[in-house]
């Protein structure tokens, strides 16, 4: 079946905020006292606020309250939302704006798809909201990848099959997401090469818009 729509993961992908994500758990990290670097840090890429936070946790000496953990993730998130003021256009990601160019010529649908509850945010401030027909985050969901959910969502608001849809992905947990809702993949980044990916690309600037809608 054609592909009538792609459906773009957010950080990473279309705007990288990695580095914000990093400063603010390091942030948390060094007030709680709790170990924490970039390796570890490697391991929360695609995963909820909660779930990092749990993975930031496993190496703690103490325990802490559902109350507590919810108080740090917000004080993480209060971090990261601060960094979040100094995001423009200049941030979205080479490849991006003519990938994105492309498929409008082509009348393929676009959608925006994150687990981030700040993506309304990031795509205000990158100018990238009147980008997409179509956007699904963490506010619209219950359940964040590797479940399928949030593509679905997406899917859903852009009326197209998920047979239909290609998603961009460059997570492990993203590409999982997409193979869950019957979605082909498109892996670029740190996901470029899995298993579950029928195509991948080291980013957006490497790859056209008849290979991606050829996949």
């Amino acid at each position: 079946m054609a592909l009538r729509a792609v459906i773009f993961d957010l950080d990473g992908v279309l705007v990288s905020t990695d580095e914000f994500h990093y400063c603010a758990w390091q942030r948390l990290a060094d007030e709680e006292g709790l170990p924490f670097d970039r390796e570890a840090n490697d391991r929360l890429r695609g995963v909820g606020r909660m779930q990092c936070l749990e993975i930031m946790l496993e190496r703690s000496r103490r325990s802490y309250t559902p109350s507590e953990k919810a108080a740090l993730a917000d004080r993480k998130n209060c971090y990261y939302r601060e960094s979040l003021k100094a995001l423009s256009p200049r941030d979205i990601l080479p490849g991006v704006s003519q990938i994105l160019r492309g498929l409008r010529v082509r009348g393929v649908k676009v959608a925006v798809a994150s687990s981030s509850r700040n993506a309304p945010e990031i795509l205000r401030r990158t100018g990238l909201a009147g980008a997409a027909d179509a956007t699904a985050d963490g506010n619209d969901i219950t359940r964040s990848k590797p479940d399928p959910e949030v593509f679905l969502v997406a899917a859903a608001r852009l009326g197209v099959a998920p047979v239909e849809c290609l998603v961009v992905e460059d997570a492990a947990s993203g590409v999982e997401a997409a193979a869950a809702a019957g979605m082909a993949c498109l892996a670029i980044g740190a996901a470029a090469g899995h298993p579950l990916a029928g195509l991948s690309a080291a980013d957006l600037e490497s790859i056209t818009v008849d290979e991606m809608l050829a996949t």
